[in-house]
């Protein structure tokens, strides 16, 4: 299924319609601080809501590395209008090669250590916390580099030094030279943040809306100011707990608080909150003193056919055969994600078990995971299979014997996350494997999709799989029964009645 399809699907959904505005349609515009190109929940929120007979449009920002340039334009049938990204490569050509250089001589630093033991907790942190994540994940992965044996990115086009890495931290480094770095890339990054904000503002009130929609506490400012003196209200989405979220933290003295004060006002100015986890919804609640709960829409994919495992594609991807036992991930292969901890796990498991990852990231991440594999011995069964569009995730991983769901709790987001790995592994039949975490055990409990473990060590995980494996038909169908309830389709009724009850003039 294409994202063209998964839009349409979307827009299909049998939802309430919207009041009119004096004989109208409502107009809504969803700020985003991305191309808008891959963000589901933006395109599925989008698309639902002209369903229930809104003008709803998306102010994205230009991406020109991605080939998403400035301008109006088109994903699917959703109008897109992007504003143009403060790009230090043409501002600065002779400092952006400077910069390159800079962080190629310390990349080194920046890959994950590959243990020559892989059986402590000790160690598994400390690889774990080598690389960072940073502020803007969604451009950084799509230019991190990979093997490529699928779908995705090309290597050429994943590696090529682009705006998206320039505004990347560097490698950890000291002396003068490094803080002048971090301080330089700490003011652009807020320069190119602020410039977005101009041009969103612009662009979104030249559109007149209703209610504008601020897809994280980033958009918040734009949402507020676009409303200024017209009457149209905001309605703010939560992607996720935004001030405790996986970030460079490293000499950020202001911008906590700087986020803290933005998120603080925008929620209690705005006239619905929405949030995609039971326990980021309370944790907004409690901390902002909310009148109600935040309304709750999971990121969940749009119902779809169950897919055939015979027309599963991770084994053709991984080159592996029908004799061979499959551990899926999907999603971005990163730090955080439980992947250390999955190839030690891994090294406990029989040889016919492989890992392959769905997915891509940063090409010096990856190659830190796979020095980690092979000296674990676990290196010819760790496979990459490149990556698909998010719509045709759950077909591609139909062949797989288990997914894992590990989202390491190194922060109070990831603790309270609804990965939509969890759903898509759901939606493709899988008997789940999850980390103990609260919302992401709850879901798996409650329809006995799989098994629960305490992410302590690597044996728990392994003990886990085992588990599963020995036994996978009850999980399997207990996941094709859930995929038929856990569907976009019923998320989105919420959202429709959040905006209803706005446009109404009631609080959300």
């Amino acid at each position: 299924m294409s994202t063209s399809e998964e839009i349409s699907r979307a827009e299909d959904v049998a939802v309430r319609r919207l009041p009119l505005i004096r004989g109208r349609a409502p107009r809504v515009v969803s700020l985003v601080y991305n191309d808008a190109s891959r963000d589901s929940r933006v395109l599925k929120t989008t698309a639902t809501l002209r369903a229930a007979g809104a003008d709803a449009r998306i102010v994205a920002s230009a991406r020109d590395h991605l080939g998403h340039p400035a301008g109006v334009g088109m994903v699917g049938d959703l109008e897109v209008h992007r504003v143009a990204d403060l790009s230090l490569v043409r501002m600065f050509p002779r400092l952006a090669a400077a910069w390159r250089s800079y962080r190629a001589r310390g990349a080194a630093q920046a890959i994950p250590s590959a243990p020559q033991r892989a059986d402590t907790d000790s160690d598994t942190h400390t690889a774990a916390s080598s690389t960072p994540s940073t502020e803007e994940p969604t451009d950084i992965t799509a230019e991190g580099g990979m093997r490529h044996t699928g779908p995705g990115p090309t290597p050429a086009q994943a590696s090529a030094p682009t705006q998206a890495t320039l505004s990347a931290p560097a490698p950890a480094r000291s002396g003068p030279v490094a803080l002048a770095a971090d301080i330089w890339m700490r003011t652009y990054g807020t320069a190119r943040l602020a410039s977005w904000w101009l041009g969103a503002v612009r662009e979104a009130r030249a559109l007149r809306p209703d209610v504008v929609h601020s897809n994280d506490a980033n958009a918040l400012v734009p949402a507020l100011l676009t409303t200024v003196g017209t009457g149209g209200k905001v309605i703010y989405d939560s992607h996720e707990l935004w001030r405790h979220r996986n970030i460079l933290r490293r000499n950020r003295w202001l911008a906590p608080y700087v986020e803290a004060a933005i998120e603080s006002v925008g929620i209690r100015l705005s006239a619905g909150v929405i949030t995609v986890s039971p326990s980021i919804a309370e944790w907004l609640r409690r901390t902002y003193a909310l009148p109600t709960l935040p309304t709750l829409v999971r990121n969940i994919p749009t119902s779809r056919g169950l897919p055939d495992p015979a027309q599963g594609r991770l084994r053709e991807l991984a080159g592996l055969g029908a004799q061979d036992r499959v551990v899926s991930y999907v999603g971005g292969i990163t730090t955080g994600r439980g992947l250390e901890e999955t190839v030690d796990a891994l090294a406990l498991l029989p040889a016919d078990t492989h890992l392959v990852l769905l997915g891509y990231g940063d090409q010096r991440y990856i190659d830190g995971l796979l020095a980690r594999a092979a000296a674990a011995g676990v290196g010819e069964r760790v496979h990459l299979a490149g990556a698909v569009p998010s719509a045709e995730v759950p077909q591609a991983l139909a062949d797989a014997d288990v997914a894992v769901v590990f989202v390491r709790p190194i922060c109070l987001s990831y603790e309270f996350s609804l990965p939509n790995k969890l759903f898509e592994s759901i939606h493709a039949g899988l008997p789940i494997v999850a980390a103990d975490l609260p919302d992401t055990a709850e879901v798996v409990r409650r329809y006995g999709v799989g098994q629960v473990f305490d992410a302590t060590t690597p044996e728990d995980l392994a003990d886990a799989i085992r588990q599963v494996l020995a036994d996978p038909e009850a999980y399997r169908e207990a996941s094709r029964a859930a995929a038929a309830e856990l569907t976009w389709e019923h998320e989105a009724g919420q959202l429709v009645d959040l905006y209803a009850r706005v446009l109404e003039g009631r609080r959300g």
